[in-house]
């Protein structure tokens, strides 16, 4: 009897420590678990926190970006159109005056037919800006196309270009962020950079689009950051988020610059 007393005893020991073990062995689990789930839900958190961040920066980039194009615009109708109107309204009162010779009369209206058409002209070159109609109708490559043909006109640009994409009509929103893209670039090639030659080239890379500018200008340190903080980098940068994008920037003194972004 006492052998199996003492058996019995040993069996509830075993069950007992084993009920123990499992026990401490389940609450470490559920501890581990909980830990591990309030750390992955923290890196959610801060996830979201950061996109949440991003998207207001690229909100502000973008508001920033209009605020400056708005600007501009301002800046163009004033020096442009009010400035002429002023002169063909001062130029109208002029006729009114008493004892205006015939010769006088004539060289007043023709200043003020002139002084129209360069209002009327420049008022044209604002909207084109705006939105270039051969862009608006044509789409992309060809909106491309006339702004390469614009910047050789003045003689002192090449402008090579050539794409590999044909482009869909539908996404013009999209598009017009790349035509602008280009604009600030080129626009930086010839002002800043001095560069008599530009590349332009498109292609689609396992189903993403990718231009490829490069030109031959005088170049900068594109690994000081300092000199991709300019008003141009930022639009574009602004842009590029937009597009969900990608942007990389390679620049050296005296060796042109290459970028390529992702649309």
């Amino acid at each position: 009897m006492s052998g199996n007393l003492d058996y019995e005893k040993e069996i509830v020991a075993i069950i007992l420590y084993t009920s123990c073990f499992l026990m401490v062995v389940a609450v470490c689990l559920v501890v581990f678990f909980y830990f591990s789930r309030k750390k992955i839900i923290q890196k959610e958190i801060e996830k979201r926190e950061l996109e949440i961040h991003l998207h207001k920066q690229q909100l502000h980039a973008i508001i920033v970006t209009q605020e400056e194009e708005r600007k501009r615009i301002a800046q163009d109708l004033h020096d442009d159109i009010s400035s002429k109107l002023n002169i063909v309204s001062l130029n109208t009162h002029l006729l009114s005056a008493p004892n205006l010779t015939e010769d006088e009369t004539k060289e007043i209206t023709d200043n003020i037919i002139n002084l129209t058409a360069k209002a009327l002209e420049n008022s044209r070159k604002i909207a084109h800006n705006l939105l270039p109609p051969v862009f608006e109708k044509f789409g992309l490559n060809a909106g491309i196309e006339e702004l390469c043909e614009e910047f050789e006109s003045s003689k002192s640009v090449k402008v090579k270009y050539k794409s590999e994409i044909d482009f869909d009509e539908k996404e013009i929103d999209r598009h017009l962020h790349v035509f602008r893209i280009l604009q600030e670039l080129m626009n930086n090639s010839l002002n800043h950079g001095k560069a008599s030659e530009i590349w332009i080239n498109f292609k689609n890379q396992n189903g993403i689009n990718i231009c490829n500018y490069k030109d031959n200008g005088v170049g900068f340190d594109s690994k000081n950051a300092e000199n991709q903080k300019g008003l141009g980098m930022k639009n574009i940068d602004s842009r590029i988020s937009f597009l969900n994008g990608t942007l990389e920037i390679d620049s050296e003194i005296g060796k042109g610059i290459a970028v390529i972004f992702s649309f």
